[in-house]
């Protein structure tokens, strides 16, 4: 049985403006986007900013990175 992964509120909102302001998608960010993804109970305004993020990667405006973090 898989351990059971929720958010926390306003983590995919955080997680729009910190990849818009940085250009950076974490390692960390990205187990963010798989468990929102897998959660049943997105709102509309969520699953919206997640397509975006998704195409900012896309056309090159976002940088997928394998670190844990940006902060250093």
């Amino acid at each position: 049985m898989l351990p059971s992964m929720s958010l926390l509120p306003g983590a995919i909102a955080e997680l729009f403006a910190q990849a818009s302001v940085t250009g950076v998608l974490t390692l960390a960010d990205r187990y963010g986007l798989l468990a929102a993804i897998l959660e049943d109970s997105l709102s509309e305004e969520e699953r919206y900013a997640i397509n975006r993020v998704l195409r900012a990667v896309c056309r090159g405006h976002v940088h997928v990175v394998d670190e844990l973090s940006v902060v250093r």
